[in-house]
């Protein structure tokens, strides 16, 4: 994330950012018995993950537009297009070479009891297409979706953001009253079915970018959510007690509402973390670094930890616990070593 134009860093930005990133190791540690409906998870865990599976990741887009609103005040169009290709797209061509494939390799150990070496299944890997979930070992980009699909919408929204400039909308942007503001889940619902693979929609992610870059970057925008942060989180709590027990009882809770509730809870962060959040700290001084290359490596790590920690111990919680600190304190170990070695240093994702 950019300075402001006036010099002010958007701290609150950066600590969302960074704390949703973080989130990436429970909410990813709860799903290492997912195989996608065939029986393995427990109800309580898909229920803790219903209740932040709406608004986690596509938070991720909205900060992303918003940044971009502040990084193109600052840089031309070609810097930005040429610091989105080294960061995005370096580190995906990267990471899906090297790592995507060591963690599909203990996926086809533990679904398919695959008993082969690295190399054997690396040219399996580049070879097999199926449903590109990676379980039973064949291509798929991971967790890498996220780097694909904002590479592929910076680039998508660029040429629109030059014909119709952020300061020629942002008038009649002032006029949204919070209800407003609070409706426009309405498109963002209905952008979820445009090109939608696999439940992770690039529609829906291109209009949370867009929204996040006209409307949620302007300042008064944000100060009428500030003054009515009361109702915005009450409402989301409700909502997401609501969320929980539909999913709890139902197993689902349907595509409007999960985008009703998944925007709401967006805003209520949004302005809770403009309030309490937006200040600097030495958390946001070291994750404003570490958090992308956190990201892109954290999967590959929790899924290898975790292939080893359930064979260890037949105990739920043991295997959540460890799995969860593990990653997370293996994943940073790596992050460290990496950052010292200058040919790496672009496919990890580090400055």
């Amino acid at each position: 994330m950019e300075k402001h134009k006036e010099g002010v860093r958007k701290h609150y930005i950066d600590n969302l950012r960074n704390l949703t990133i973080l989130l990436l190791f429970p909410m990813h540690t709860l799903m290492l018995r997912n195989d996608f409906g065939q029986g393995t998870y427990i109800d309580i865990f898909n229920t803790l993950i219903a209740l932040v599976n709406p608004w986690f990741m596509p938070i991720l887009f909205v900060l992303a537009g918003m940044s971009a609103r502040y990084t193109l005040e600052k840089r031309g169009g070609k810097e930005f297009v040429i610091q989105r290709l080294n960061k995005l797209l370096i580190p995906l061509i990267g990471q899906t070479i090297l790592l995507v494939p060591f963690q599909t390799l203990y996926a086809r150990k533990f679904f398919e009891h695959y008993q082969g070496g690295l190399v054997e299944h690396w040219k399996y890997f580049f070879t097999h297409f199926t449903d590109f979930h990676g379980y039973d070992g064949a291509f798929t980009i991971g967790h890498l979706w996220f780097i694909l699909y904002l590479l592929i919408i910076s680039m998508l929204a660029l040429p629109i953001f030059y014909l119709k400039p952020y300061e020629k909308l942002s008038a009649s942007v002032e006029k949204l009253s919070v209800f407003g503001v609070l409706l426009l889940f309405l498109p963002i619902w209905m952008m979820y079915y445009v090109c939608n693979f696999c439940g992770y929609s690039i529609g829906k992610s291109f209009a949370l970018y867009i929204i996040g870059y006209y409307v949620l970057s302007n300042r008064l925008i944000l100060e009428k959510m500030e003054r009515n942060i009361g109702w915005l989180a009450g409402l989301c709590v409700v909502g997401t007690a609501v969320s929980a027990a539909m999913y709890y009882k139902f197993s689902y809770y349907g595509d409007l509402w999960v985008n009703f509730i998944g925007w709401l809870s967006i805003l209520a962060l949004l302005a809770g973390g403009k309030l309490f959040l937006n200040r600097e700290t030495g958390f946001t001084r070291y994750f404003n670094q570490a958090s992308y290359p956190i990201y892109l490596l954290h999967f590959s790590i929790l899924v290898a930890l975790g292939y080893y920690i359930v064979q260890m111990s037949d105990s739920l919680l043991v295997q959540v616990f460890c799995a969860c600190v593990g990653s997370f304190l293996f994943t940073v170990l790596a992050y460290e070593l990496l950052r010292l070695i200058p040919i790496v240093r672009k496919v990890a994702g580090i400055k």
